[in-house]
């Protein structure tokens, strides 16, 4: 007699069996590619076996999500099985359209708090502040909840109504919040403004659908002030996105029916080359592109575009490396496939892809390039670019690095639990531009820390104890035990030092997490881009028009266009 779940696995092999057959009669009939049959005879067989015969209960759906995740791995990092469960998700990637409260969560203990609430969405109108603790939704408790888990109770389809209970600061008591769910769009520019007289900052942070409209309407914003005569188009972080979008925000500053980039794949169909396609709004202005280690894709096609077609000067590290164009395949039950088809060649010739996938940097990005893999390659001005990998900045910069006493206090929510005191004990502050934090009110947060638990570990000390690990197993510290003991003296760090010795680092990322309590994202960007050094690189490059000029290769007697006539929309 066959149990039900014996019988739910024959059945589950039934249709397996069937799908196997017609597959595999498919594939004898249009290639009789022999391989290929006997590989996916082996895989059913050694899947029936499993299933009817392991010693404890199997979740066949887990298997074979699971084989197909592993056999996608061979090939790219970026050729990826989407189950139906992960739709929503990929469709926020996408379109940057989602239906929720708008607002970022962030954990805190044993619950998520609000970490930041979207300018004019639900969650900003309704009146949640940053520093908001969700303890129930819909009158179900969080406690202990994944994060995952919150905020898919968080989302929902517009216009469909959802009960937050929250602990505030300063309240004794829970406070209950009634709103609607709307369809929330993120912003692809969520700043810009004029960082001097002269020089205009958009701050570009994705390519989902209408990045380029977006961008557009911040460039002529800017334009409206007759000095502005450059800008500073900051790709920093950007992951990427859609290409359509790359290709017309290039077109911002590139004359109509210029190639920015082609796809070339192992099917023709794929072969394609996309130009600009309408009229530029400016393609004399001064432009300064930042980027960094995760400038990816579609950012890759705008900085090396630009780069190629000698139209900005570039500025930050190499790019991430990412030039493999995926297309999305449609499978059986709402199902998906994201696989690589193509690979991204701009202007000069040059492939965005870095040439070995295995190796990368600890945050994805392209490594070290052995010479023998990097081929040289002509901008249209004649200046030399290279391949390999990404795009090399014509003016390279350091990456910026926290301490560690500042990532110990943002990770700890340290400085995030000031910001919500202060928030909550200052009705307003001053417009960005002329907001200080005052010695008193660092002395205030040393107060905070003092009270906390507050204990972290630096890199010099954690090598160190490595080292005297390693020191004892090989039986030499004691040969060295006075040296060692007072490097470890030196090495040890006193919070309340290191507090002072790091407080102009520490106290612009108060003044940047306070100020997206009053202004929102836009405030936070405005707080840090005042005292960032790659910005202020641009703005000394853009100052010195020779020195662009003769950056790009520009021929004697080149006449730099000031007071463009504005374009309207």
């Amino acid at each position: 007699m066959i149990n039900k779940k014996s019988g739910k696995k024959l059945g589950i092999l039934a249709l397996i069996a069937l799908i196997s057959a017609s597959s595999l009669l498919f594939i004898s009939s249009s290639n009789d590619d022999f391989k290929l049959v006997k590989s996916l005879e082996i895989y059913y067989s050694l899947f029936r076996e499993l299933n009817l015969f392991y010693v404890d209960e199997t979740n066949p759906e887990k298997l074979v999500e699971n084989s197909i995740n592993g056999m996608l791995k061979e090939l790219d990092p970026y050729t990826n099985y989407i189950p139906e469960s992960d739709s929503e998700n990929f469709n926020f990637m996408t379109t940057g359209e989602y239906g929720g409260i708008g607002s970022l969560i962030r954990r805190n203990g044993d619950f998520a708090i609000i970490a930041e609430p979207y300018e004019g969405f639900p969650a900003a109108v309704a009146g949640l502040r940053a520093g908001d603790t969700l303890v129930a939704i819909d009158g179900k408790n969080m406690e202990g909840m994944a994060i995952s888990i919150i905020s898919d109770n968080l989302k929902g389809a517009p216009k469909t109504p959802v009960t937050l209970t929250i602990r505030r600061y300063g309240n004794p008591d829970p406070i209950e919040i009634s709103l609607v769910r709307e369809k929330i769009i993120i912003s692809n520019v969520p700043y810009f403004g004029m960082l001097d007289d002269h020089t205009g900052y958009i701050r570009l942070a994705n390519f989902t659908t209408g990045a380029a409209k977006e961008t557009k309407f911040a460039l002529l914003e800017l334009r409206k002030n007759p000095s502005c005569d450059a800008i500073v188009l900051d790709l920093r972080s950007n992951p990427g996105g859609l290409l359509i979008e790359a290709v017309d925000v290039a077109n911002l500053f590139i004359p109509q029916g210029e190639e920015i980039v082609s796809t070339r794949g192992r099917v023709k169909q794929w072969d394609h080359e996309y130009r600009t396609r309408f009229s530029p709004v400016d393609t004399s202005i001064f432009v300064a592109v930042l980027v960094s280690r995760g400038s990816a894709s579609a950012s890759e096609i705008v900085a090396g575009s630009l780069q190629d077609l000698d139209r900005a000067v570039i500025i930050g590290q190499r790019t991430f490396g990412k030039g493999l164009v995926q297309t999305t395949r449609e499978l059986s039950y709402n199902s998906r496939l994201k696989v690589t088809t193509a690979k991204y060649y701009i202007p000069s010739g040059r492939c965005i892809q870095a040439l070995d996938y295995s190796n990368r940097n600890e945050d994805g990005s392209v490594g070290v390039i052995p010479d023998s893999l990097i081929s040289e390659y002509q901008t249209r001005n004649g200046r030399t670019v290279f391949d390999g990998g990404g795009i090399q900045p014509d003016f390279p910069t350091e990456a910026g690095r926290l301490n560690q006493i500042s990532i110990a206090l943002l990770t700890k929510n340290i400085i995030f639990d000031f910001a919500t005191v202060y928030a909550a004990t200052n009705e307003n502050i001053s417009p960005i531009s002329d907001f200080e934090f005052s010695q008193e009110d660092f002395e205030e947060f040393k107060q905070l820390v003092s009270t906390r638990d507050f204990h972290y570990e630096t890199r010099s000390e954690g090598s160190l104890k490595t080292l005297i690990d390693i020191a004892k197993r090989e039986k030499y510290f004691e040969l060295a035990e006075s040296e060692f003991l007072a490097l470890e003296s030196k090495l040890s760090h006193n919070n309340e030092k290191d507090l002072d010795n790091f407080s102009e680092e520490i106290i612009q990322l108060l003044k940047e997490e306070i100020a997206v309590r009053f202004y929102y994202q836009k405030g936070r960007m405005q707080a840090a881009i005042e005292s960032d050094p790659e910005v202020e690189k641009a703005m000394e490059i853009l100052g010195q028009p020779g020195l662009i000029l003769s950056t790009l290769n520009e021929p004697e007697g080149t006449i730099h266009a000031l007071n463009h006539p504005v374009l309207e929309e």
